[in-house]
């Protein structure tokens, strides 16, 4: 059985799989060993980065450093750039197109498979960036999202709608 959420239909695989949690950051304007220091205190084995450009005006933060960074950390990183916001018509609308339906896919797959997933994003704050979307479908699909507001405080991800 199939279920539309948002316009996107997808395989309920995740129907009963509240025992995964994703947590959720904002580079923002952190340093290197603050972004990998909660990172790791959170266990986070891969971070995926769901910036359209990723890039930074901050060079630990652009996609190869922060790929070397992570790795010698012990953290994957993976970017899933059909994940990215700064979409024509807005990111909701972007929401119902087959681009993101499979980089959706590509994220509940890396959920899936036990590893404890971070996605990232540069906006520090999850209500002001399209990750609160990215939230939203993966808590409809029963993951738990967790987003971290800072060191130490974090907020459980409650769906909008």
């Amino acid at each position: 059985m199939k279920r539309k959420a948002s316009s996107i239909v997808l395989g309920d695989r995740l129907e009963h799989a509240s025992r995964f949690i994703v947590w959720t950051i904002g580079t923002s304007v952190r340093s290197a060993g603050e972004f990998v220091s909660i990172l790791k205190r959170l266990g986070v084995e891969v971070a995926v980065d769901v910036r359209r450009f990723p890039t930074s005006r901050f060079e630990w933060f652009k996609k190869e450093e922060l790929r070397r960074i992570l790795g010698e950390a012990g953290i994957g990183y993976v970017h899933i750039e059909g994940l990215g916001g700064y979409r024509k018509g807005g990111y909701e609308k972007y929401m119902g197109t087959e681009e993101f339906r499979r980089a959706f896919e590509e994220l509940l797959r890396l959920v899936e498979s036990g590893a404890r997933v971070a996605i990232l994003c540069s906006e520090r704050l999850f209500f002001k960036c399209h990750r609160r979307f990215i939230a939203d479908e993966l808590t409809r699909r029963g993951v738990t999202v967790i987003h971290v507001l800072e060191e130490g405080k974090t907020c459980v991800h409650k769906n909008r709608t």
